[in-house]
């Protein structure tokens, strides 16, 4: 027996714009925004990432450009940026120290 097909919903613009809106006014998750609207997790977060709304995991509020509070968003990109160049900058910085403390002693002995 096959499946049944679900019909697939299409909404407008200005539909996506105010069911967004109205999430982020309640604070929805997107399993209640599909209780409340119809609109599915997947959809949701697409519409989401599409407008820009989308926050990073342990953030606070929306990225930046969005809060309105010019400061919180620049020490909230300058936290981002620093979270990705951190591991090269460790990397690095441990590489150098292992050289200095074992790089000059490859193929030789320890003289006692």
């Amino acid at each position: 027996m096959a499946k049944a097909r679900r019909k697939r919903q299409t909404y407008t613009s200005g539909q996506r714009n105010s069911i967004l809106a109205a999430a982020r006014k309640e604070g929805l998750t997107a399993l209640q925004v599909k209780r409340k609207f119809g609109v599915t997790p997947v959809t949701y977060y697409s519409w989401r990432k599409k407008k820009g709304l989308t926050r990073r995991r342990g953030t606070v509020g929306l990225v930046a450009g969005s809060s309105g509070n010019i400061t919180r968003d620049v020490q909230s990109e300058v936290r981002a940026r620093v979270r990705q160049m951190m591991p090269g900058i460790v990397r690095n910085e441990v590489s150098g120290y292992l050289k200095q403390l074992f790089g000059g002693r490859r193929g030789r002995t320890r003289r006692v």
